[in-house]
């Protein structure tokens, strides 16, 4: 059987030792603070997470940059040439280019690379949300699954993965135009936090709000206890943007409830903390329907 690497890109906001223990190869995008230009790399090498929350608290904008097509071949050149098929899971195409440009890279590559397999997929998956998915193929995959039963199960799966967010700061959601001018101003001054989830279509919904940061955390929880499937089998995603505290309340709220299998906490990226703001909080899970 021919061996085959699963890519993804920086947006799936994975921790640094699954990213490692997996073999996965991430395509990094780019952010920038007006004239500084960073590259989104797992480890945060080029600017430190808390610094990049820090700034973005301090009012500073951050704004992201679509990643193109060359940047794609520069990853996946080295895997093609080593003799490796390629199974790429990428950021929802609703959300970002990103999985666009993927499809511009497989057709110069294929043209190259006559022998090799590469697989796109658009996960219509964000976040968490998108690693949740990849942390299951690669779990498949080093049991010994082929490419072909690994891109079945995601295209069974992925619209039972389950996306719940809440944010802290209205204005971000203002700026990126899904609420306007006066919605932020009177929701920021009464407390409303909203809830949102990405459907079936790949699209950031708003659905509801709460009342306070303690009821949209619980509001989170509420939404995996009507819908999980099998919690105690299951591995449980949380992402959050520089508010761990608030993600460790929830992920122990969970396993006193719902006694899950596990529960990863990692950073909301700067690529989506860009669109997001500070204190935003991310629940992925396995359920009945989106």
């Amino acid at each position: 059987m021919k061996n085959y690497v699963i890519v993804t890109d920086s947006t799936a906001d994975l921790p640094v030792n699954i990213i490692e223990e997996y073999n996965l190869t991430v395509v990094p995008l780019s952010y920038s603070f007006e004239n500084e230009n960073y590259i989104n790399y797992p480890d945060h090498r080029q600017l430190a997470i808390k610094e990049f929350y820090e700034r973005i608290k301090k009012g500073e904008r951050s704004t992201t940059t679509l990643v193109n097509a060359k940047t794609f071949e520069e990853y996946l050149t080295p895997l093609l040439e080593a003799g490796n098929d390629i199974l790429y899971l990428g950021f929802s195409s609703p959300l970002s280019g990103t999985y666009g440009s993927s499809l511009i890279a497989r057709e110069e590559l294929s043209e190259k690379y006559t022998d090799a397999r590469i697989e796109c997929i658009d996960t219509l998956a964000a976040s968490m949300g998108e690693g949740l998915l990849i942390y299951y193929a690669a779990k498949m995959k080093q049991e010994g699954k082929n490419l072909d039963e690994v891109k079945q199960w995601i295209l069974e799966n992925n619209l039972h993965l389950c996306h719940w967010f809440t944010v802290d700061d209205l204005n971000h959601l203002k700026r990126g135009g899904r609420i306007n001018a006066m919605t932020a101003t009177i929701g920021t001054a009464l407390g409303v936090k909203p809830i949102l989830h990405v459907d079936n279509g790949g699209h950031l919904v708003s659905v509801t709000n709460v009342r306070g940061r303690k009821k949209s955390i619980h509001a989170l929880l509420e939404q995996m206890e009507t819908t999980c499937i099998n919690p105690e089998e299951n591995s449980v995603f949380i992402s959050h943007a520089d508010c761990l505290e608030d993600a460790e309340y929830l992920g122990n709220l969970i396993k006193e409830k719902l006694n899950v299998k596990e529960v990863v906490i990692n950073f909301i990226g700067p690529v989506i903390g860009s669109h997001t703001g500070q204190g935003a909080l991310a629940l992925f899970f396995f359920g009945k329907e989106r």
